[in-house]
């Protein structure tokens, strides 16, 4: 077991503190920037590094704005009713995977529509640096001793400060879970497979590996026995899995027709 000790503050400058959890995520954007930029090349996209720049900023927005709005309905509406000065305080702490996800679809789509590119093309490249960014975002979370797992005695569970007992890092655990999709979708990108393909892959094994995960983590709401975050997983896996089969399926089809010319 261990006790972990960690400063979540990096240094401090005046009245300004630089965290390990803000570094980790400007870490996780130069990636996505780079890798981004480098994997549209090689399928000869027709974008910039400029249009590059674009698409993260509408992303900053939609995964914040959505990541906010998530939290505030699903996981805390009854406190944001009686502190609604408090909805807008994201520096205290407090946003949704799932809503930012949805944030940062929409963002995509707005920014696919304004540029006149497809989706599927955007969203097959973005989801691939996404993985690691999430891994390391995760990896901040243990940092600052926060999103932990429930009590347990396994011998590699860890004392938070301020929190009772011994928990599951469940934040590693999630960790390890994006980098895995990272490198399945790393393999998938060579592959001879249909537009959004990559993307629904990272819906439906997100969705499905989150759902058993959220069992060692610390519930942030429970309803029938599940977690909110497993209730919000069910409809993310089943649309995922839905969505591969079908393009496996309507890929099938063209190839079948294709061959009867």
């Amino acid at each position: 077991m261990f006790e972990s000790k960690i400063d979540p503050t990096l240094f401090t400058l005046g009245p300004f503190e630089i965290r390990y959890y803000g570094l980790i995520y400007i870490i996780g954007f130069i990636i996505t920037y780079f890798m981004v930029s480098y994997l549209a090349k090689k399928r000869k996209l027709k974008i910039t590094k400029e249009d590059v720049a674009d698409l993260l900023f509408y992303i900053l927005i939609g995964l914040v704005v959505g990541a906010r709005i998530f939290y505030i309905v699903f996981y805390g509406l009854k406190y944001y009713l009686a502190n609604p000065l408090e909805m807008p305080a994201v520096w205290h702490g407090g946003l949704s995977f799932h809503g930012g996800l949805a944030g940062i679809l929409i963002a995509a789509w707005i920014f696919c529509r304004r540029k006149k590119i497809k989706f599927y093309d955007i969203a097959d490249l973005v989801v691939i640096p996404a993985a690691i960014g999430l891994g390391l975002g995760r990896i901040g979370n243990f940092l600052n001793g926060e999103v932990y797992g429930r009590i347990t005695d396994v011998p590699w569970a860890v004392k938070f400060p301020g929190v009772e007992g011994y928990r599951h890092p469940s934040q590693f655990y999630e960790s390890f879970k994006n980098f895995f999709i990272f490198g399945v979708l790393w393999i998938l990108k060579d592959r001879k497979i249909p537009p959004g393909f990559i993307f629904w892959s990272f819906i439906s094994m997100y969705g499905v590996i989150r759902f058993f995960i959220e069992f060692v983590k610390e519930p942030d709401g429970m309803f029938l026995g599940l977690t909110t975050g497993q209730w919000l997983c069910i409809p993310m896996a089943m649309v995922g899995i839905g969505m591969l089969i079908y393009l496996k399926r309507k890929d099938l089809y063209k190839y079948k027709k294709k061959s009867v010319r």
